[in-house]
C-alpha cells in the first residue's frame, strides 16, 4: 500500500543555488576559509572550493582546521578575485592581455572547468 513513489523536483534548483553561493560570498556569510595572496585576503568556503578543485580540496582534507589561512604563492590578487567568480558563478570575464596567466594559476590550482580544456573558453568582443 505505502510502495507509490513520487518525484519532486525543484526546477530552478541550480538557478538558486548559483544565487544563494553568490549571496553568501557578497555577504560573507558562514565564510570558513580565507585566501591569502599579495598581502590580500578574501574570504570563501570550503565546500565552494573543494567542490571547484581537486587542489583545494586534497589541501583542505590533509590539513583540518576550524578556518584555516591558505597562503597562495605566485598567484596574483587580481586571478584570485576571478578564480573565485569563476568557482561561485560559473562564470566570468578576463581580458585577452590576462588570459594566458589567468588559466595558467587556474591550471596550478586544478580549478574544474579551467584546467581542463582549453575548447570550452568562449571569446566575447
Amino acid at each position: 500500500m505505502g510502495d507509490q513513489q513520487f518525484f519532486l523536483k525543484w526546477n530552478d534548483f541550480q538557478t538558486n543555488m548559483v544565487t544563494s553561493f553568490r549571496h553568501l560570498r557578497d555577504e560573507k556569510s558562514f565564510t570558513d576559509v580565507t585566501l591569502a595572496c599579495e598581502g590580500q585576503t578574501c574570504k570563501a568556503h570550503k565546500m565552494v572550493l573543494s567542490a571547484c578543485s581537486p587542489y583545494f580540496k586534497s589541501l583542505l582534507e590533509e590539513n583540518p582546521s576550524k578556518h584555516p589561512i591558505i597562503i597562495l604563492k605566485d598567484v596574483s590578487y587580481s586571478h584570485l578575485q576571478a578564480i573565485l567568480e569563476f568557482m561561485y558563478a560559473g562564470e566570468v570575464n578576463v581580458s585577452q592581455e590576462q588570459l594566458p596567466a589567468f588559466l595558467k594559476t587556474a591550471d596550478r590550482l586544478k580549478v574544474k572547468g579551467l584546467a581542463e580544456t582549453p575548447a570550452t573558453i568562449k571569446r566575447e568582443g
